[in-house]
């Protein structure tokens, strides 16, 4: 559980949400999927490799017997990597507003998956899981959609 369930949804968890801000920041204040995907892409790779780093260099192991350090670096760095290139993959999709959709659908499924999880394997309440992972995906949302939306207008206007 603590060397490799805990540290996977922990990347998953970062992965989903992190990634959030930069692709939605882009891809409204440009309205170019192409150029959401690049920052999508840049964004789970750079947080990957950031987290799996920090999960190896945070916690030998030795002390907390959570096992080898950078294994669970690995781990944390491919959950926070496939959080991450989940919803930048609609991007692929080169009209806006059939991107923006899927990559909205996405974020949603993966919410709902990540509440699933915390109920599965660490027997927390479904409805507040669910609650607490929306709320920040929401926030998360909100703020990079306002933060694109504001600098789109300073670029167009």
């Amino acid at each position: 559980m603590l060397q490799r369930v805990q540290p996977g949804l922990s990347g998953l968890i970062d992965g989903s949400l992190s990634s959030l801000a930069p692709i939605f920041a882009v891809v409204v204040s440009t309205q170019q999927p192409g150029y959401a995907f690049v920052a999508g892409l840049a964004t789970a790779i750079g947080a990957a490799i950031s987290m799996a780093f920090s999960e190896a260099l945070s916690d030998t192991g030795t002390v907390t017997e959570r096992g080898n350090a950078w294994k669970r670096g690995g781990v944390v760095g491919g959950g926070t990597f496939l959080g991450g290139i989940l919803h930048t993959l609609p991007f692929l999709i080169p009209d806006y507003l059939p991107a923006l959709t899927v990559a909205l659908a996405v974020v949603v499924v993966e919410l709902v998956v990540l509440a699933w999880l915390r109920h599965r394997f660490f027997r927390v309440s479904f409805a507040g899981s669910l609650a607490t992972v929306t709320l920040g995906g929401v926030l998360i949302a909100g703020i990079s959609i306002g933060l694109g939306a504001l600098l789109g207008t300073s670029i167009g206007g």
